[in-house]
Parts: structure tokens; sequence; C-alpha cells
């Protein structure tokens, strides 16, 4: 059922639509690691979930009004209406400090996803050995994910249906980016292109996959947080302390791709010291406004977590 909300409370969810949004742009930060940040995450996993067939038969059997709160209706639209508009508005701005700031901001990411691992543990009261070991296990897979080496697959009907449904997958799991799974997968860029070139054949079948995932992998989460809730929240945490591998603010890059513009993009990063970094790629190391950016981010979050914690 729908969740009753202020005016106030509708803005600040477009707005985490918004960040979730800015978020999926960059291959490395995943949308699904900023609805956790925010705190509607699991609100987000059984809104999802509840769009199926069962809902199709509210809608036959009681109309479109108990359809709608069924599928917590308000609440999805308002979160996708954010995720669009920064996706055509906020995530350019985003993606472009990236190009021109790319330390400064991976700090600021780093901080924010460092001080949100530290706001999901403390939210696991009774730490056990099996908590223990599924948080070991989320931080190794994400680990081994974020090193992979991209390769290349032929963008066909199957390899797009299949691209959306992983992608999908990743971007509502915390600490993986869905983008950098289809950049690993060698997709990123063909589906770039499809969008920029409009083919919608490619573009309908990839959605479709999208739906597939979508619909399949909110339904095991929300089963997994309704059975072993602080299990999932530990193997959930490991996710984005593993994740902090790709969002490291000093890398040198060792190999290039070509994107849809005809412009060079990094494909294989080394993550080094800043020290090093200075002197490999013959820039300034930006330790200092790194660093500041850094603790900013954190101290965003653990701000917003004891403002939650007073209410």
């Amino acid at each position: 059922m729908e969740k009753s909300r202020s005016l106030m409370e509708w803005l600040k969810l477009l707005f985490k639509g918004m960040l979730m949004g800015a978020a999926d742009a960059v291959p490395g930060v995943s949308g699904g690691t900023v609805a956790f940040m925010t705190g509607i995450y699991e609100e987000l996993i059984d809104s999802l979930r509840r769009c199926g067939p069962a809902a199709l038969v509210t809608l036959g059997r009681q109309g479109p009004s108990a359809f709608w709160r069924s599928i917590n209706g308000t609440f999805l639209l308002v979160l996708i209406s954010g995720v669009l508009l920064s996706l055509v508005g906020v995530a350019r701005s985003v993606l472009y400090l990236l190009d021109a700031y790319p330390v400064q901001i991976w700090s600021l990411f780093f901080g924010l996803i460092l001080a949100s691992v530290f706001v999901i543990v403390r939210m696991i009261r009774d730490w056990q050995q099996n908590h223990m070991l599924f948080f070991t296990l989320g931080t190794i897979l994400a680990l081994v994910v974020t090193s992979l080496t991209p390769t290349s697959i032929a963008l066909t009907p199957l390899t797009a249906f299949l691209g959306g449904v992983i992608a999908i997958c990743a971007m509502i799991l915390p600490g993986i980016s869905g983008s950098f799974l289809l950049l690993l997968m060698g997709l990123y860029a063909p589906i770039l292109g499809a969008i920029k070139g409009g083919e919608l054949q490619t573009l309908l079948i990839f959605g479709a996959g999208c739906a597939v995932g979508l619909m399949a992998f909110s339904r095991v989460l929300h089963w997994m947080f309704a059975r072993y809730h602080d299990l999932t929240l530990a193997l959930l945490a490991g996710f984005m302390l593993g994740s902090l591998n790709k969002v490291w603010p000093w890398k040198y890059t060792v190999a290039y791709t070509i994107n849809s513009k005809g412009r060079e993009v990094p494909l294989v990063q080394d993550n080094i010291l800043p020290w090093t970094y200075a002197e490999l790629n013959g820039a300034p190391d930006y330790f200092v406004s790194a660093l500041a950016l850094l603790l900013l981010g954190a101290g965003m979050v653990l701000v917003l977590e004891w403002r939650s914690d007073e209410r």
C-alpha cells in the first residue's frame, strides 16, 4: 500500500531519483547505492516486486485506483521521473565534472559510499559469524567484478536482451554499476550508439531485458530482506565496500576506447597512490582538495543519518 507523504517529502523523493539517475550515468557508481544511502532502497525493491501478474489481476478486478495503490504507483512515478529528469539534464553536468575534475569528483563519491557502508553496518545490531561471512563475500565479489578487464561482444538481439537483464539487476544492487557491467561486456558503446541512432528494435529488446531482470531480481531481493534481513544488509554493505575499488580517485589509464563521438575515453585503469599519480600523469595530485571533498561526502551522509536518528 502507498505511504502517506507531504509535498516536501515528495519533492525530496524526486531529488533522490535525480541523484539515482546521475549515479547510473557514471560507469562505476550504482543507482542502487544512492537508493540505499537515501533510505528508500527497501521501499523501492518492494514496490518493484509488486509490478507483476498479481497487480494486473487487481487492475482487472478492482480497477485502476486499486492497481495504482497496490504497486505504490505514486512513489514509483515520482522516483522514476527524478531519474529521467537527471538523465536528461543533471547527468550531463556530472559527466562533465568527472571529465574536468576526475580526482575531486571521485573523491566525493568515495566519501559518500564509505560513510554509507558505516551507516549500514550500524544497522546490524548483533553481528555474528555468518554476518561477517556475508559481508566478506560481498566485498570479495565486488572487488572481483570491478577488477575485470572489459571485453567485446557483438550486439545481437540475444546479447542486447541479456545485457538489459544484467545491467538492470546491477543498477538496483548497491555497489555494482549497471553501466560498468555493460562496459565490461563491451555493450556500453553499442547501446549508447543505439540510443543516439534511434535504433528502435535494439532499444525495445534491451528494454524488454531490463523489464524481465527488474521483475525477477526485485522479487529475489524482497525475499532476501523478508527472510534474512540482516544477512542481506551485511552482503550489500560488502558490495558497497568492494565497489570502492572502482571509485578510487587516483588512477592511471593503461588502455583507451573510442566513444560514440570519436573521442578517446579510459577503458582500463589501475589504482595508484596520490604521489605516484603526479609522477605518472604529469599533473598535480590534488590531494588537499580531494581529501576535503572526501570528508565532505562522508560528512553529508553522517549528518543525514544523525538527523534521521534524532527524528
